[in-house]
């Protein structure tokens, strides 16, 4: 099973992207699961993010993205977005999109079984 993150790239500071998450070949791996987003810039742990649980009702985000970023899912298309606003130069870094196999998970890394590749997300000052 793999995880496919989408959408990295490079941004101005103050700019927006949107990352899009979505499983391959268990595409339900998504819908029926907790679904987490965590980066990791260049010399530094991997961190929270973001997750939400299977039918979105809850979600958690790190206080450094709280109000600027959003995390919702479709389950009907097995994906999971992560809406990036006002980012910073400081954004800059390599997300990860991760499943849990339970409805809903925390902020710790071994919370979640399923890892994919990342993208990266750079933004300019």
């Amino acid at each position: 099973v793999q995880l496919q993150a989408s959408g990295g790239g490079l941004v101005q500071a103050g700019g927006s992207l949107r990352l899009s998450c979505a499983a391959a070949p268990a595409r339900t791996l998504i819908s029926n699961n907790a679904v987490a987003w965590f980066r990791q810039a260049p010399g530094k742990e991997r961190e929270f993010v973001a997750t939400i649980s299977w039918k979105g009702g809850t979600t958690v985000y790190a206080d450094s993205v709280k109000g600027r970023f959003t995390i919702s899912r479709d389950n009907a298309k097995n994906t999971v977005y992560l809406e990036m606003n006002r980012l910073k130069p400081e954004d800059t870094a390599k997300y990860h999109c991760a499943a849990a196999y339970r409805s809903y998970a925390g902020a710790g890394t071994d919370e979640y079984r399923y890892w994919g590749q990342g993208t990266l997300v750079t933004v300019s000052s």
